[in-house]
């Protein structure tokens, strides 16, 4: 390295220049990108492995779990990093969603040793944790010894840490002092709007800010865009379908699935004069200006039809709306994104968020070692890598978000789409009780909005329907 590259190097170490910044001022030395990132990864080595013992665990070999998304090709696309940081070895299994977590669950339930460390989303490490299938990693975040100096946990958005945070109690809040830490964040979503530029254009249509706004902007782009409706929220019999935009909603609202009373009994809470007044809304939204087939409609269906044109915008997940702003795409360099606050009263979108995250098996042989990985993984270097160079976002981490290269790449090819993260961040959080009948009772909540959008069951009745059987099964566990 010549001491111009030298120089570059050290100034990007000591933060006076960021990722962008060097990789451009090396290129202009005549190093080639590869030749760049190289350069990056040897000093990013260096400077990690100066105030801790990276190496502690040299020869060991760890094995993951994985679910087939961007976020694990960005870290098996780094892992060579981790392998000359660490001197530690990697192998992984991957597996694509559908099959994923029934994947993780029979590794789990039957105490396997074969895994160290699985991705996870936060909500199943409410049946994990209290199980004895994951360990609290609180006992290494706390522990100087085992945590290098620089991996600043303090640096993880807050609301994202109280998030995969929990004491095991029932309805216990999420991030109590008493919680334990079940999982480490690793990349999330927020829900917020993502839109047709042109097809909002056509219309006459301004991108709305609240849900009053959304339902006669969908209404008129419904009626006026050819071959497309106006918007795409998700449908099918599932949790997956309460928990993005419905719950974000809803929650601006300041509605709750659930009461927790004075002495941690549980009750339905979906049943107040206000909920359905938002529930009968949402349903009004959907029959007005969702797609025929609704009631089918997982992730993959709502991003799609964004991608293709076939909707003017939806209200879910922003990195759906993100990658379906990619190649391949009819609409790819057509899409918007903006932040959405429901409640024309609230001060701020309040969107429900899935984690994905990075758990340790209670049956791994190897903790420390494992313990070593995640905070690689979820460490700020890797999410620099992988939001730079890769497709990984949404990062956790307030510094990655801070760096002026990666934002100036969302700017550039995704409008909006770091003001919608800005001004949403601080209210994303998981607003759900915490409770070991989820899955069971948010996938009748997702069957109830079927039956009210089909008009088999008016609002009122429906939503009194479901709080009686919520209670009922809150009973029957001992809950409520």
């Amino acid at each position: 390295m010549s001491r111009r590259e030298q120089d570059l190097v050290d100034a990007w170490l000591r933060g006076r220049l960021d990722r962008r910044g060097l990789i451009k001022g090396l290129g202009a030395l005549g190093v080639s990108a590869a030749g760049a990132n190289a350069l990056v990864g040897m000093a990013t080595t260096r400077a990690m492995a100066a105030d801790f013992d990276w190496r502690a665990h040299a020869g060991t070999s760890l094995r993951l779990l994985l679910n087939q998304h961007p976020y694990t090709d960005a870290m098996i696309a780094n892992l060579g990093a981790f392998r000359e940081l660490t001197g530690m070895d990697v192998t992984f299994d991957v597996f694509p969603e559908d099959v994923y977590f029934d994947r993780v669950t029979a590794a789990l339930a039957s105490g396997s040793r074969e895994y160290d460390v699985f991705m996870t989303g936060a909500y199943m490490t409410w049946t994990y944790g209290p199980a004895g299938w994951i360990t609290d990693l609180n006992e290494w975040i706390n522990d100087p010894a085992k945590t290098a100096p620089a991996y600043a946990w303090d640096d993880v958005l807050p609301g994202l840490r109280a998030s995969t945070a929990w004491n095991g109690v029932p309805g216990g809040e999420l991030g109590s002092p008493d919680a334990k830490q079940w999982c480490i964040p690793w990349g999330y979503e927020l829900n917020n709007v993502s839109y047709n530029r042109g097809m909002f254009d056509r219309a006459g249509v301004a991108v709305p800010t609240n849900m009053d706004e959304m339902v006669e902007a969908a209404a008129k782009l419904n009626r006026d865009i050819d071959g497309a409706y106006g918007v795409g929220v998700r449908g099918s019999r599932s949790w997956a379908t309460i928990h993005p935009g419905f719950l974000s909603a809803y929650a601006n609202f300041g509605q709750r699935d659930l009461n927790v009373s004075a002495d941690g009994k549980l009750s339905a809470a979906m049943n107040t004069p206000e909920s359905k007044a938002f529930h009968a809304q949402w349903v009004r939204m959907i029959q007005e200006s969702g797609p025929r087939d609704w009631s089918n409609y997982t992730w993959y269906q709502v991003g799609q039809d964004l991608g293709a044109g076939a909707s003017a915008m939806i209200f879910d997940a922003d990195i759906l709306g993100y990658f379906m702003n990619g190649e391949g795409n009819a609409m790819a360099g057509q899409l918007g994104y903006a932040p959405f606050a429901a409640n024309p009263a609230a001060s701020a979108p309040t969107p429900n968020v899935w984690i994905w995250s990075l758990a340790m098996s209670n049956f791994s042989q190897r903790k420390d070692a494992a313990w070593w990985f995640l905070q690689w993984a979820s460490g700020a270097e890797h999410g620099l890598f992988g939001a730079t160079e890769m497709d990984f976002v949404n990062p956790v981490r307030q510094s990655v978000w801070a760096d002026e290269g990666f934002r100036s790449r969302l700017e550039n090819s995704y409008p909006g789409y770091v003001n919608q993260h800005d001004v949403s961040a601080p209210g994303a959080q998981i607003y759900f009780t915490a409770q070991p009948l989820f899955f069971d009772l948010t996938t009748e909540w997702a069957a109830t909005l079927q039956r009210m959008v089909a008009n088999e069951v008016p609002v009122d009745e429906g939503l009194d329907q479901l709080a009686a059987s919520v209670d009922r099964q809150l009973r029957d566990a001992d809950l409520g």
